[in-house]
Order: C-alpha cells, then structure tokens, then sequence
C-alpha cells in the first residue's frame, strides 16, 4: 500500500512549504537546476497538457524526481479549478496557467494562506520566473 504523504513529494521534502500546480511546459526553457533549486521545500503537481504523460514523464526527469503528482483532467476549466483549489488545502500555492477564471482570482484572494496566479501558456519567461522565486523566498522568511 502507498503511503499518501510521500507519494508524488519531491525528494527530501517531509512536509512542503507550499504548492506548485502547473503544466510542464511551463518548465521548459528554464536554466538547468531552476525547478529543483525552486521546490527544496516545495511539492509540484503536474497538470495534463498537450504533451500528456510523455511531458510529464520528462518534467520529472528534469526535476530527478521518480515519483511526481497528476491532478486529475477534468472536462471544463472551472471544474479543473475546482480540483487545483481542493488540492491547494491549507498550503500556500503557486499556480501557473492559461489563464484564471474570476472565481479563481477572487478565491486566491480571500484565502488564508499565500496564493500567487503567473498566467502563462507555455514556458515560463524570465520575469515569470523571478516573481516566482521571489514569492518562495517570502515564504521561506515566514517559516525560519
């Protein structure tokens, strides 16, 4: 049986510090050791995109990870949503996508723990990622 509070963690992490939902184009482009230096305390979870498992499969190789999270599809935006706000839990987020709906928006904004939306279709520009990094960084302050 699999232990669900390892399943898909990234390694050496015991208890993240927060979410990244994304697809995996998303990382593409990124300089060498960005994704894996990001996420030290951090759990990802894969959206399905165009690039299916094949994406997903090379995403994990990137990150040295042999074990990573899928969030389930789903037939419409909002019910995906949905899913990548159930999944967020009590964690702070960052959520890369297409786009977000306004219920999204207004949810990121209200909840309690820290929410950053980087909308981008495709990989992550170099501005993208700094704001990225500079939310982890705040994060990390809180937690020392």
């Amino acid at each position: 049986m699999c232990d669900r509070r390892t399943v898909g963690r990234f390694p050496g992490v015991s208890t993240p510090n927060f979410r990244l939902v994304t697809s995996p184009a998303a990382l593409d482009g990124a300089p060498e050791g960005w994704a894996t230096d990001l996420l030290t305390d951090g759990h990802v979870s894969f959206l399905i995109d165009e690039g299916g498992v094949d994406a997903i499969s090379a995403a994990a190789h990137t990150l040295g990870a042999e074990a990573v999270t899928v969030l389930r599809h789903e037939t419409t935006a909002a019910l995906q949503e949905k899913t990548v706000r159930t999944h967020a839990h009590g964690l702070p987020l960052v959520w890369i996508g297409a786009g977000f709906s306004d219920e999204a928006r207004q949810w990121a904004k209200d909840r309690g723990q820290m929410t950053l939306l980087v909308e981008s279709e495709g990989a992550l520009d170099e501005e993208e990622r700094g704001k990225i990094a500079r939310f982890i960084a705040i994060l990390g302050r809180q937690t020392d």
